[in-house]
């Protein structure tokens, strides 16, 4: 596997270890034992019930957090083997990319955010490292899932550098990204690796097209009003003249996997073009360069930001999608300043980590628990403790 790598992807046998130094394993590479513990954990069952765009989906057909993770991945795959890459840490990466995000979608993650605002606020991103390096808890000797410091180092700085080379931003990280990279440093100042970034593309290509055709089955726009994005309607167009009898739900399917090939041909060529003026030997003269190489061309850039303006005018901020955020909002604020008030309303595993707390860790344990919930769990644990204070009144 590994002669059929580029000079300038990630190799597994040069990997720089774990937190935890653990026995190799004789039938798996380091990033192929990440990529599974990530599948066999809680946080990634749970994205099954999380929200995409709609809030506890009724419709079996419509995304997930689950099912959009695994569609990155395989985006993230197939780049990632014309690239040469090491297709297993993309995969892992792409499938561990939502981990830290709340029930609800962004809606959960802003009103738990504000929420936290006086311990420092709430990041899905960092409590995707939480997740990673603390909160699961399956193993005998260590909390968490003990990644490799590739898997962990892609995971934080997927969509680029968050501080700058002289430190620049380190007082604004998020708390957990902050304390973990003194244990293990990350290079937070450093461009990803490739396969990391390779992750973040594939996220970028699976979420505009599969919105895309999640919006026209939820019947949130129609192929007619596509004509407001050119390279969208021309690929309807084209379908309609060859096959000018094919039923609609086809036409749509037909359609959006043949944008996805257009864009994934965009994304190698220009990162070809990259990676010619580059001449990287290593992974390190990826991580030391001062640009992304797996990118968009401006082409291809332009045509996505008309697909994005586009899904946020018809579908995000559609009436019907932004009445059910308001409400999850509302639901996830009301969850943490009741939990808040009284911690013992938490499962028993939580208790005694809330008694031995100060406010401040009690916030912290309340965001934990609000965050790993699904959609259907919160407006549960909700609708129990609403009745419970209306029996106060």
């Amino acid at each position: 596997m590994t002669d059929r790598l580029a000079p300038y992807a990630t190799d597994w046998r040069n990997s720089r270890g774990r937190l935890h130094a653990e026995t190799a394993s004789p039938i798996r590479t380091p990033f192929q034992r990440d990529r599974d513990r990530v599948i066999h954990s809680t946080a990634f069952r749970r994205l099954k019930h999380k929200t995409q765009v709609f809030v506890s989906p009724l419709g079996d057909h419509f995304r997930t957090r689950l099912t959009h993770s695994i569609e990155v991945a395989q985006v993230a795959r197939t780049i990632a083997r014309i690239l040469r890459l090491d297709e297993d840490l993309a995969e892992c990466l792409a499938l561990a990319h939502d981990l830290g995000h709340t029930p609800f979608g962004h809606a959960g993650e802003e009103a738990l955010d504000a929420a936290m605002t006086p311990w420092g606020g709430f990041d899905h991103n960092d409590q995707t490292l939480r997740i990673l390096v603390n909160l699961e808890r399956h193993y005998a000797e260590f909390d968490g899932l003990n990644p490799t410091w590739e898997t962990l180092e892609g995971v934080v700085k997927h969509n680029g550098p968050l501080i700058g080379r002289a430190g620049e931003g380190i007082a604004r990280l998020p708390a957990t990204i902050a304390e973990f990279n003194l244990r293990f440093d990350l290079e937070l100042f450093t461009w990803p690796g490739p396969e990391a970034q390779v992750a973040a593309i594939a996220d970028d290509i699976a979420y505009d097209h599969h919105d895309l055709d999640d919006g026209l089955r939820a019947g949130f726009f129609s192929i007619a009003d596509l004509e407001a994005v050119p390279h969208v309607a021309a690929t309807f167009h084209e379908l309609r003249h060859r096959y000018p009898d094919i039923e609609e739900a086809r036409l749509i399917h037909e359609a959006v996997r043949r944008l996805i090939d257009l864009t994934v041909r965009d994304v190698l060529a220009e990162t070809g073009r990259r990676i010619a003026a580059a001449a990287p030997r290593r992974v390190e003269d990826i991580r030391a360069l001062d640009h992304a190489v797996v990118a968009f061309s401006d082409a291809m850039r332009e045509k996505d930001s008309a697909l994005k303006t586009f899904l946020m005018k018809n579908m995000y901020r559609r009436d019907s999608v932004m009445r059910e955020t308001r409400e999850a909002a509302g639901m996830v604020t009301q969850l943490f300043a009741w939990l808040m008030d009284r911690p013992d309303r938490m499962p028993r595993e939580w208790l005694a980590t809330a008694a031995q707390a100060d406010r401040a860790g009690v916030a912290r344990l309340v965001a934990d628990y609000i965050a790993g919930m699904t959609d259907r769990y919160a407006q549960q644990q909700h609708a129990r403790i609403e009745a419970d204070e209306n029996k106060k009144k």
